[in-house]
């Protein structure tokens, strides 16, 4: 079974940069299959901020053959041992809308699957530059949304310049994320993300756009002192 890992890790400049320019590829790294290195970015932060690129914390979402290969990697290379030093999350592939090319083999869904378990989301975008001022605009009101979202219980977002954006959250229950994005959410504002989406449609912001859904297998070491950030109970036997 093919696992997907969210590591994050606090790293020196040098290495994140060398992990930017040339991320590990699955002919160096057994058992990967694709991966994305990026740097972290606080959700709904400044647009001229050191929270939009913070170059010590890098951030890397990967599919992989199998956790032995998770394993192996942790172990014997440099950003793995790192990644082991900060917190990652090992997910189950549930539904993909939209789609990127690295990822474009992925099948929209599973089947059916329980509403009120917990998910991960991975958003994965390349941007059209010139429509990136757009993209702000839209944008960072979701961010804040998903940021304040009293059903989340981590979320974040990542960048790698100068055209890839992603997000990451993780939801107390399907349910409640569908809630978000169809905008029926019992908060302020609530169809920030429904807005944003129909303003996509209208004029796409990106050559390339796909949300992942995921179910938790296992989390493991802590990030910003916090050492679970999924539900109680998200892990299923």
């Amino acid at each position: 079974m093919r696992v997907f890992t969210l590591g994050l890790a606090k790293t020196s400049v040098p290495l994140t940069v060398s992990s930017l320019v040339r991320p590990p590829t699955s002919l160096k790294v057994p058992g990967l299959v694709h991966v994305e290195c990026l740097t972290a970015m606080q959700l709904g932060s400044p647009i001229v901020s050191l929270e939009r690129m913070q170059l010590g914390h890098l951030v890397m979402f990967a599919e992989w053959s199998s956790e032995d290969a998770i394993e192996e990697f942790l172990c014997r290379s440099k950003l793995g041992q790192k990644i082991a030093q900060g917190w990652h999350l090992r997910m189950k592939f549930l539904r993909r809308w939209g789609s990127v090319r690295a990822f474009a083999d992925l099948p929209e869904s599973i089947g059916e699957t329980d509403p009120l378990a917990a998910v991960a989301a991975f958003t994965l975008a390349r941007m059209k530059l010139p429509e990136v001022p757009r993209f702000i605009r839209w944008g960072r009101p979701v961010e804040i949304l998903v940021r304040d979202h009293p059903e989340t219980t981590f979320s974040m977002a990542a960048i790698r310049y100068p055209r890839t954006v992603a997000t990451f959250s993780i939801w107390n229950s399907q349910q409640a994320m569908i809630n978000m994005v169809q905008g029926h959410s019992s908060v302020e504002q609530p169809k920030r993300h429904i807005d944003a989406m129909n303003e996509r449609d209208r004029r796409d912001f990106h050559h390339e756009f796909t949300t992942l859904r995921f179910s938790p297998i296992a989390e493991y070491g802590s990030w910003n002192g916090r050492t679970s950030l999924l539900p109680v109970g998200a892990i299923r036997e």
